[in-house]
Protein backbone atom coordinates (compact mmCIF):
# COMPACT_ATOMS: atom_id res chain seq x y z
CA UNK A 1 0.00 0.00 0.00
CA UNK A 2 1.09 3.63 -0.77
CA UNK A 3 1.71 6.43 1.69
CA UNK A 4 -1.66 7.59 2.85
CA UNK A 5 -1.60 11.61 2.12
CA UNK A 6 -4.93 11.76 3.99
CA UNK A 7 -5.83 12.98 7.89
CA UNK A 8 -6.13 10.12 10.20
CA UNK A 9 -7.26 9.84 13.77
CA UNK A 10 -4.67 8.25 16.24
CA UNK A 11 -6.15 4.11 17.14
CA UNK A 12 -5.47 5.22 20.69
CA UNK A 13 -6.49 8.52 21.55
CA UNK A 14 -8.91 9.34 18.61
CA UNK A 15 -7.27 12.86 18.02
CA UNK A 16 -6.24 13.94 14.83
CA UNK A 17 -2.76 12.94 14.07
CA UNK A 18 0.18 15.17 12.08
CA UNK A 19 1.80 14.18 9.08
CA UNK A 20 5.88 13.90 9.52
CA UNK A 21 7.68 13.90 6.20
CA UNK A 22 10.56 12.30 6.11
CA UNK A 23 12.48 13.40 2.71
CA UNK A 24 15.31 10.51 3.69
CA UNK A 25 13.18 7.75 2.73
CA UNK A 26 10.40 10.49 0.75
CA UNK A 27 7.42 9.23 3.47
CA UNK A 28 5.15 10.95 5.75
CA UNK A 29 4.95 9.29 9.35
CA UNK A 30 1.28 10.24 11.20
CA UNK A 31 1.82 11.26 14.67
CA UNK A 32 -0.04 12.29 17.39
CA UNK A 33 1.61 15.57 18.34
CA UNK A 34 -1.72 16.77 20.34
CA UNK A 35 -2.45 13.75 22.19
CA UNK A 36 -0.77 10.35 23.06
CA UNK A 37 2.52 10.18 21.02
CA UNK A 38 1.62 7.38 19.08
CA UNK A 39 2.64 6.67 15.38
CA UNK A 40 1.45 5.43 12.69
CA UNK A 41 3.41 3.50 9.85
CA UNK A 42 1.70 2.82 6.34
CA UNK A 43 2.59 -0.66 5.17
CA UNK A 44 6.27 -1.34 4.69
CA UNK A 45 7.38 2.18 5.66
CA UNK A 46 8.46 0.33 9.40
CA UNK A 47 11.38 -1.16 8.05
CA UNK A 48 13.05 2.16 7.05
CA UNK A 49 12.64 3.17 10.91
CA UNK A 50 13.17 0.16 13.15
CA UNK A 51 17.16 -0.15 12.89
CA UNK A 52 19.39 2.12 14.93
CA UNK A 53 21.66 3.28 11.80
CA UNK A 54 18.50 4.71 9.93
CA UNK A 55 16.95 8.54 10.35
CA UNK A 56 14.75 9.51 12.50
CA UNK A 57 15.46 12.94 13.17
CA UNK A 58 12.85 14.26 11.94
CA UNK A 59 10.31 12.53 14.08
CA UNK A 60 12.38 12.78 16.81
CA UNK A 61 12.57 16.60 16.32
CA UNK A 62 8.77 16.88 15.67
CA UNK A 63 8.22 15.14 19.55
CA UNK A 64 11.34 17.24 21.34
CA UNK A 65 9.66 18.74 24.18
CA UNK A 66 6.26 17.19 24.28
CA UNK A 67 4.19 15.95 26.82
CA UNK A 68 2.19 13.14 25.87
CA UNK A 69 -1.39 12.12 27.49
CA UNK A 70 -1.04 8.75 28.63
CA UNK A 71 -3.51 6.10 27.20
CA UNK A 72 -4.57 2.47 28.29
CA UNK A 73 -2.90 0.08 25.90
CA UNK A 74 -4.47 -3.22 26.79
CA UNK A 75 -7.83 -1.62 25.09
CA UNK A 76 -8.73 -3.00 21.30
CA UNK A 77 -7.82 -0.63 18.57
CA UNK A 78 -9.03 0.05 14.73
CA UNK A 79 -6.58 0.66 11.76
CA UNK A 80 -7.15 4.63 11.06
CA UNK A 81 -6.74 3.33 7.37
CA UNK A 82 -9.00 0.80 6.74
CA UNK A 83 -10.94 0.28 10.40
CA UNK A 84 -10.12 -3.38 10.48
CA UNK A 85 -9.13 -4.13 14.15
CA UNK A 86 -5.61 -3.99 14.85
CA UNK A 87 -3.57 -7.21 16.52
CA UNK A 88 -0.96 -6.92 19.28
CA UNK A 89 2.12 -8.73 18.46
CA UNK A 90 5.49 -8.36 19.94
CA UNK A 91 8.07 -6.23 17.75
CA UNK A 92 11.07 -9.40 18.43
CA UNK A 93 11.34 -12.36 19.66
CA UNK A 94 12.67 -10.64 22.67
CA UNK A 95 9.10 -9.78 23.68
CA UNK A 96 9.82 -6.61 25.31
CA UNK A 97 7.82 -4.59 23.18
CA UNK A 98 4.10 -5.12 21.78
CA UNK A 99 2.97 -3.23 18.67
CA UNK A 100 -0.60 -3.01 17.04
CA UNK A 101 -0.65 -4.32 13.63
CA UNK A 102 -3.30 -4.11 10.86
CA UNK A 103 -3.40 -7.32 9.15
CA UNK A 104 -5.99 -6.05 6.18
CA UNK A 105 -3.98 -3.35 4.99
CA UNK A 106 -0.27 -3.91 6.60
CA UNK A 107 -0.43 -0.73 8.82
CA UNK A 108 1.67 -0.52 12.26
CA UNK A 109 0.99 1.87 15.20
CA UNK A 110 3.40 2.18 18.05
CA UNK A 111 2.51 3.89 21.49
CA UNK A 112 4.87 6.98 22.18
CA UNK A 113 7.99 5.54 23.10
CA UNK A 114 7.96 1.92 21.39
CA UNK A 115 9.88 2.90 18.50
CA UNK A 116 13.07 4.47 20.01
CA UNK A 117 12.47 0.70 22.74
CA UNK A 118 12.89 -1.33 19.63
CA UNK A 119 15.64 0.52 17.66
CA UNK A 120 18.08 -0.30 20.76
CA UNK A 121 16.87 -4.25 20.54
CA UNK A 122 19.11 -4.96 17.68
CA UNK A 123 21.48 -2.20 15.84
CA UNK A 124 21.11 -4.22 12.11
CA UNK A 125 18.40 -6.56 10.87
CA UNK A 126 20.83 -9.10 10.37
CA UNK A 127 20.87 -9.19 14.13
CA UNK A 128 17.10 -9.43 14.44
CA UNK A 129 17.19 -12.24 12.09
CA UNK A 130 20.55 -13.97 13.92
CA UNK A 131 18.58 -14.01 17.29
CA UNK A 132 15.14 -14.92 15.07
CA UNK A 133 17.10 -18.29 14.17
CA UNK A 134 18.12 -19.19 17.58
CA UNK A 135 14.90 -18.96 18.95
CA UNK A 136 13.57 -21.18 16.06
CA UNK A 137 16.73 -23.48 16.51
CA UNK A 138 16.22 -23.31 20.37
CA UNK A 139 13.03 -24.24 20.08
CA UNK A 140 13.24 -27.00 17.20
CA UNK A 141 16.04 -28.27 19.75
CA UNK A 142 14.13 -28.76 22.62
CA UNK A 143 10.74 -30.25 20.80
CA UNK A 144 13.40 -32.94 19.49
CA UNK A 145 14.82 -33.83 22.70
CA UNK A 146 10.79 -33.66 24.06
CA UNK A 147 10.51 -36.19 21.49
CA UNK A 148 12.82 -38.63 21.48
CA UNK A 149 12.22 -38.09 25.43
CA UNK A 150 8.82 -39.68 24.42
CA UNK A 151 10.31 -42.21 22.34
CA UNK A 152 12.54 -43.84 24.61
CA UNK A 153 9.73 -44.13 27.51
CA UNK A 154 7.80 -45.77 24.28
CA UNK A 155 10.73 -48.08 23.69
CA UNK A 156 11.15 -48.59 27.87
CA UNK A 157 7.09 -49.63 27.65
CA UNK A 158 7.30 -52.05 24.92
CA UNK A 159 11.05 -53.70 25.80
CA UNK A 160 9.36 -57.39 27.03
CA UNK A 161 7.19 -57.38 24.00
CA UNK A 162 10.29 -56.56 21.54
CA UNK A 163 12.49 -59.28 23.66
CA UNK A 164 9.90 -61.84 22.87
CA UNK A 165 9.55 -61.00 19.36
CA UNK A 166 13.24 -61.07 18.78
CA UNK A 167 13.30 -64.42 20.92
CA UNK A 168 10.51 -65.36 17.75
CA UNK A 169 12.27 -64.03 15.25
CA UNK A 170 15.85 -63.99 15.60
CA UNK A 171 16.23 -66.86 18.49
CA UNK A 172 17.50 -64.65 21.39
Amino acid sequence: MADNFNTIKCPACQKEMTKVFVPTEGVNIDVCLDGCGGVYFDNREFKYFDEQHENIDELAKAIEGKEFEKVDESLPRSCPVCGARMVKNFASVKQEVQVDECYACGGKFLDHGELFKIREQYATEEERSADLMAKVYSSVGLEIKKMEAENAELRAKRSPLKKFFDYLVYGG
